[in-house]
């Protein structure tokens, strides 16, 4: 056995799903020297090829509300590679590989795959030191060091190790003064799901059970379970709310493989169900799973600020799907399999929810985070993770810049995590920029042509994204032929080094197969030396919402100018340029 190494870091996150991988990401930028430790072969969690759950998020029930991000760069790169549509149990490797690409690609962060961590090192009760972890493989034992970390390990192994405050279950109504929670609390939680693919052979193909296969002869034993989408798996396959999914881990995903291959008993061989020519292809080994542990920080969000969307001053992320609660008797209960409980808007997430409240170096994303069973119902989704994994690595970055714990963040550091998360592209419910060094916030905006409805001037109000009554866009002229600019005048001349671009890359629906059409592909920023318009970058084949162009890693110079124009050559399909945002910096 090799000798344990021991390496420091200034983060480090465990947990490889979609709110560990954003994390990462996002600290790493800003300057984080980063390891990321994830107990399995590929990342993504339960996006990954391993689980197969489509990533979810605000935007199934509201307008222009798709979580963006660092989680919108993976989304459309996945979109622009991927040959298939984006559905449970037909997530490929494809989006495995995008994943590890975005994390390897940044210098900052050391990835350590098939490691899980297995313990903890505490310098005081309330301070984590460092944790342990041995690489399955290759057999190394690593003592990983920092002064901050994230635990998005989703059962949160480690947060638990630490002594961090959790439950586990669910409240009683009068705890938080939740309708839709029980009247007595108990231990039932959300249980876990193993879907399944199928595949069109173009030809009969038989099926014949094994023994152990449960028995579903008819329709009625599958009450409230449509199953008409036979190609990629139920949902609804869900068991284990009335054990520990946690240690009960494994009896889980033995039982819900006997009833995989008995729904598929079902669909084949009792009744007609269209699958005479299909063959089961597919059949999940890991478990997906819903709720475990929840670790409370210095709020836990309830039912009442979900449904009355209280604007929290600390607010870093937010939500939109329903309040979605199932019986913890998963399949093996006789009512429907969810209840959805809608509210009348998106509500925040502060950033209170989102450190352990007596663990003072640690940070929670995913669906570990300080909610209630009931507000957890909404808070769990990958999308919704996600951002909140984005928001977290942002706020190691602040805790390396000044040497704080993240609670110094929240007291003294509020307004500029959230001006960080906006500049990099992230949306919070009622926060605008108002970032000092954005040359251009105060410029003044023409445009070579523009919809009555879409002024240029919107690139610089400070959303950058579509809202209710506001499209925060400008959009040329319909019918007007490319190329189309707009014009920013900075009002005297000031040197530049970066511009960041937002574009349009339809949030209400995430593109099938290719670039959104009303994302621009081919454009060009010039600026004007006072006689004529000089060229800083033409770039050709965009399919991303945002594009950061620092001149520096062009091997350009910082530019002295007063005016700059962002050339639109062409979209990916519609006839008008939309711009959401421009940003103009002089970075060190």
């Amino acid at each position: 056995m090799e000798k344990e190494s021991v390496e420091s870091y200034d983060l480090i996150v465990i947990g490889g799903g979609m709110a560990g991988v954003c994390a990462a990401i996002s600290a790493a930028r800003l300057g984080c020297n980063v390891a990321l430790v994830h107990d399995r072969p590929v990342l993504g969690g339960n996006a990954s090829s391993e689980v197969r759950v489509s990533i979810s998020g605000a935007d199934s029930r509201f307008k222009n509300a798709r979580e963006t991000g660092v989680l919108e760069e993976l989304r459309l790169e996945y979109r622009f590679r991927d040959h298939d549509v984006d559905v449970n149990g037909e997530i490929n490797s494809i989006f495995d590989m995008v994943l590890w690409e975005w994390i390897t690609k940044e210098p900052n962060i050391k990835l350590y795959l098939n490691a899980p961590a297995s313990g903890v090192i505490m310098k005081d009760p309330s301070t984590i030191e460092a944790i342990t972890a041995q690489q399955m493989g290759t057999e190394k034992k690593m003592r990983l060091e920092a002064p901050v970390f994230i635990d998005s390990s989703g059962d949160g192994f480690i947060a638990y190790s630490a002594g961090a405050d959790y439950g586990m279950g669910r409240e009683a109504r009068h705890e938080f003064n939740e309708s839709i929670a029980p009247e007595v609390a108990d231990k039932l939680t959300l249980g876990s799901s193993i879907l399944f693919e199928s595949k069109n052979m173009g030809k009969p193909i038989k099926f014949t059970p094994p023994d152990w296969a449960y028995d579903y002869p008819t329709d009625e034993y599958l009450p409230f379970r449509g199953h008409d989408r036979i190609t990629s798996g139920f949902w609804w396959i869900e068991f284990g709310g009335e054990l520990n999914t946690i240690q009960d881990n494994d009896a889980i995903r033995d039982e819900l493989w006997k009833v995989v291959f008995g729904v598929w008993d079902h669909i084949k061989n009792h009744g007609d169900h269209g699958a005479e020519n299909y063959a089961l292809d597919w059949v999940g080994a890991v478990p997906g799973k819903r709720e475990s542990r929840r670790f409370f920080g210095d709020h836990i969000l309830t039912q009442s600020d979900i449904e009355t969307a209280n604007p929290f001053p600390d607010r870093v992320a937010y939500g939109g799907w329903s309040i979605d609660l199932h019986p913890p008797k998963g399949i093996y209960s006789p009512g429907k399999p969810a209840e959805f409980h809608g509210f009348p808007k998106m509500y925040s997430i502060p950033f209170r929810c989102l450190y352990s409240r007596n663990i003072k170096n640690l940070m929670m994303a995913g669906r570990n985070i300080s909610v209630t069973h009931v507000a957890f119902g909404s808070t769990r989704v990958m999308a919704t993770c996600a951002i909140m994994g984005q928001a977290v690595g942002t706020a190691a970055s602040l805790c390396k810049k000044y040497n704080i714990f993240p609670r110094d963040v929240y007291r003294d550091h509020t307004s500029e995590l959230q001006q960080q998360l906006l500049k990099d592209g992230c949306y919070i419910i009622d926060v605008k920029n108002e970032d000092e060094a954005d040359l251009a916030r105060k410029a003044m905006v023409t445009a070579s042509s523009n919809s009555p409805e879409y002024e240029p001037q919107n690139i610089i109000n400070g959303v950058n994204r579509s809202e209710e009554g506001k499209t925060n866009l400008w959009t040329s002229a319909p019918g007007q032929p490319m190329p189309q600019y707009v014009e920013l005048d900075l009002g005297k001349p000031v040197e530049f080094n970066a511009i960041y671009l937002t574009f349009d890359s339809n949030l209400n629906k995430l593109p099938a197969l290719v670039p959104a059409p009303e994302c621009v592909k081919d454009y060009a920023i010039y600026f004007h030396n006072g006689e004529s318009w000089v060229n800083i970058l033409t770039v050709k084949d965009n399919h991303q919402r945002c594009r950061k162009h620092r001149l520096d890693e062009l091997n350009a110079h910082p530019v002295f100018a007063q005016k700059i124009k962002i050339e639109v050559q062409a979209t990916n399909g519609t006839d008008t340029a939309r711009i959401h945002e421009v940003r103009v910096y002089n970075e060190t």
